[in-house]
């Protein structure tokens, strides 16, 4: 068993997946979220569904449930989650000039999806990037975190 607080490591300080072998499975959930602040002509072309790149917001959903997905495949420790619920919303934030994205994961199992929801906004918000980059290069991603996350052995945890 490790004695380090950082359970990707082994007591000879080697990377290692974490054994979730003894865990009960249980209702698990967590959600995340961020945004990115945009010059207002962006904002608006995003808005008024006029990006050449066509529905800026709707690509963004989709790549953000895909990103949730293959949380797996893109952190190298992660465990491969059969994720039960992907809910992501967009809100558009006129007066700052930004939309925030939230991500909601969901899991019946052995380990938490907080990598998930976090990786789900992440690659949202990336996506927004890569579709509106052409009218506006200074756009930052910003405050990406974890909201709240349940279930398993740590119980409920709620962010600020």
């Amino acid at each position: 068993m490790s004695t380090s607080p950082l359970s990707h490591f082994d007591r000879h300080g080697q990377a290692q997946m974490v054994d979730v072998t003894a865990k009960a499975e249980t209702h698990r959930y967590a959600t995340a979220t961020g945004s990115i602040s945009m010059r207002p002509e962006t904002l608006a072309l995003i808005a008024q569904g006029s990006a050449s790149k066509g529905d800026v917001l709707g690509v963004a959903r989709i790549a953000a449930i895909q990103g949730a997905k293959r949380t797996s495949d893109l952190i190298p420790l992660c465990h491969p989650i059969a994720v039960t619920r992907i809910s992501v919303d967009f809100e558009i934030d006129c007066q700052a000039s930004s939309i925030a994205c939230t991500a909601r994961v969901e899991t019946f199992g052995r380990t938490g999806v907080e990598m998930e929801a976090l990786s789900a906004v992440s690659i949202g918000l990336l996506t927004i990037y890569d579709m509106c980059k052409a009218a506006d290069r200074g756009m930052r991603l910003e405050g990406v975190r974890l909201l709240e996350k349940a279930g398993g052995r740590s119980g409920h945890w709620q962010g600020d």
